[in-house]
């Protein structure tokens, strides 16, 4: 998954760089079109990706502000 997430990234970079060469080479509507769907593709399909890789195996109550953690942290000293 991680490999497919980094051929991902580096295609819509790609995309993004054509994009932008049309752009300069006075064809702006089909330059701001591949633009367009490359960062669509980055919101939409990289992003979730990446984050259900990144949480993968973590549990989602060490990281909510909890009274138990809120507990915690007056207890370390962390206000």
């Amino acid at each position: 998954m991680k490999i497919f997430m980094k051929i991902l990234g580096i295609a819509i970079l790609i995309a993004i760089a054509v994009g932008f060469y049309f752009r300069i080479n006075d064809d702006v509507l089909t330059g701001d079109r591949i633009i367009g769907i490359a960062v669509l593709v980055s919101a939409f399909i990289l992003m979730p990706i990446f984050l259900a890789v990144r949480w993968r195996g973590k549990k989602l109550k060490d990281y909510t502000l909890s009274e138990d953690n809120m507990k915690k942290m007056r207890d370390k000293g962390i206000d």
